[in-house]
């Protein structure tokens, strides 16, 4: 009896441990990456116009609301976090909620151009475009060139969407779309994070 069970202990497969995955693939992470650092580029670019003249930079930030700013940061916080629950949502098969989950990101994606665009024609109007001084100048590149992120990661949003309402599984292929949009969405929300406090706090 005791060999028996001994052999038939033996005849199980050994269980095999989960390997740990990263989301994404490896040619997406380099492009996130490279994006990065571009950005990072243009982050000390800035800080040394500002250098150069800090008074400058201090009193036009000065003359620029928060409020639409900090409206747009928790905008694209809310929209993370629904993509967190979307991508969740999708790999437990859950797509109803997947699909509203998606489509609150989608809303505040659309709710950051529009405020953004608010913003943009305020500034004009009061006279701080971006020909108006060195500040501005870079206030609109950072921001445009974020906005311009946002854009592409509202068609994006939209596609996974799409996805989520037509049930399609999180396996394979589908699988590294799911992953491959929420990571670039997750990295539109970072470049802000670190785009808000620079341009609208600390210059």
């Amino acid at each position: 009896m005791v060999s028996d069970t001994a052999t038939e202990q033996g005849d199980r497969p050994p269980e095999q441990s989960e390997v740990p995955h990263t989301p994404g693939e490896t040619g997406l992470w380099v492009f996130l990456l490279g994006d990065m650092v571009v950005f990072v580029v243009m982050f000390v670019a800035f800080l040394s116009e500002r250098a150069v003249d800090a008074d400058l930079f201090t009193s036009s930030r000065e003359s620029v609301s928060l409020v639409i700013a900090l409206t747009n940061t928790m905008v694209l916080l809310v929209s993370s976090l629904a993509v967190v629950i979307a991508l969740n949502a999708v790999r437990a098969g859950r797509f109803s909620p997947a699909v509203r989950a998606f489509g609150v990101a989608l809303l505040c994606a659309v709710a950051f151009i529009g405020f953004k665009a608010t913003e943009y024609t305020h500034l004009v109007s009061d006279g701080h475009g971006p020909d108006s001084n060195a500040y501005f100048m870079w206030l609109f590149i950072l921001t445009g060139v974020h906005l311009a992120h946002v854009v592409l990661g509202l068609g994006v949003l939209t596609a996974l969407v799409l996805r989520a309402r037509r049930r399609v599984p999180a396996t394979g292929t589908g699988r590294i779309v799911y992953e491959g949009g929420a990571c670039y969405w997750h990295l539109v929300d970072l470049l802000w994070m670190m785009l808000f406090p620079l341009v609208y706090l600390v210059a």
